[in-house]
């Protein structure tokens, strides 16, 4: 079964910027860039993603969660 998401808020309007999704699984998911050169040892499943400090402070003034 694939998860569904909603989107709570974005950076902009088009599909290729930082956005903050909600999922049916109660968790959160992120889309942004991917962290280059970070250092740290993540898991082949797994990845970094970088989006504005901005996007969860406007997710958390608009009570979107």
């Amino acid at each position: 079964m694939s998860v569904k998401i909603t989107k709570l808020v974005g950076s902009c309007e088009e599909d290729d910027c930082p956005t903050l999704y909600v999922t049916d699984r109660g968790t959160l998911a992120v889309q942004g860039p991917t962290l280059p050169d970070h250092g740290l040892t993540i898991p082949a499943h797994e990845t970094l993603v970088e989006i504005p400090i901005d996007l969860i402070r406007r997710a958390v003034r608009d009570d979107l969660i």
